[in-house]
């Protein structure tokens, strides 16, 4: 793995669940080597600090059958362009970074080099993540099959044309995003009527939690769920009125619509 950052270290987390069968150790590279440092000592992770050892990267990368770029975007070709020399023959190169086509890191390897694109989440870090996959030119079946095994030790994988990632990135990518959005909002309301900040996380947080495990478990659609909890001319109906006058179907929208422009834009070198 180059780079553990925010995404890169929430598939690391789960990759590193005991329960998770991969070979091991994981290869990882950091900028600092204070981050390398907190892998010291770790049986299954061996971390090498490109602050300290400019060959780190290559380094890494040496031996390894998948290799995952959790770098920013911007820095991904750059990465891409120090490694390509030292991959193993049949290396499957991975990249979940928003807004790189399959075909800027194709460009800078040696030619047939399998690429995948990979869009998780955080969620990833406790086995409940959600990761879009799309091949690249020269990733065909076999390889597509590895990174999903990969993936699904971390959550829930779902096969799309490349084209469709970032609008994977816009709804399950960004989408924990939105839901501690929502909770913020609903803490702050809820402190507003009243209650204690401790009172308030109970409330918003079970709620929330135990409001998605009855959709998981129930297997209904939403709509009729929250259909359940709205008794006509009831308390619940007033607020889902106002919530609904809002506009939210056109509010979400317009924010997944902002959030792919922003992918594209990347593509773009914007």
């Amino acid at each position: 793995m180059i780079g553990v950052g925010s995404m890169g270290g929430a598939i690391l987390a789960g990759l590193r669940d005991p329960e998770v069968r991969i070979e091991r150790p994981i290869a990882v590279t950091t900028r600092s080597a204070a981050s390398a440092a907190a892998f010291a000592g770790s049986p299954d992770v061996v971390a090498h600090a490109a602050e300290t050892d400019p060959e780190a990267n290559r380094r890494a990368v040496r031996g390894a059958a998948v290799v995952v770029l959790g770098v920013k975007p911007w820095m991904v070709v750059d990465a891409v362009r120090e490694i390509a020399g030292e991959l193993a023959p049949g290396a499957i190169v991975v990249s979940v970074a928003a807004g790189i086509p399959c075909a800027a890191i194709e460009a800078e390897l040696p030619e047939g080099t399998p690429v995948v694109r990979a869009m998780p989440n955080t969620p990833s870090q406790i086995g409940l993540g959600v990761t879009g996959i799309a091949a690249g030119a020269a990733a065909g079946s076999a390889e597509i099959s590895v990174v999903r095994r990969l993936f699904e030790t971390v959550g829930e994988v779902l096969e799309v044309r490349e084209s469709q990632i970032n609008d994977v990135a816009a709804v399950s990518g960004s989408g924990p995003a939105y839901l501690y959005l929502y909770a913020e909002e609903m803490l702050a309301a809820a402190e507003r009527r009243g209650f204690d900040p401790a009172q308030a996380r109970t409330l918003v947080q079970q709620t929330i939690r135990g409001a998605a495990e009855l959709w998981a478990a129930s297997g209904e659609e939403p709509a009729e769920l929250r259909r359940r909890v709205t008794s006509p001319k009831g308390t619940t109906e007033q607020a889902v009125l106002v919530l609904q006058d809002a506009d939210w179907g056109g509010l979400f929208d317009r924010a997944l619509a902002a959030n792919v422009r922003r992918s594209e834009e990347l593509e773009a070198g914007a």
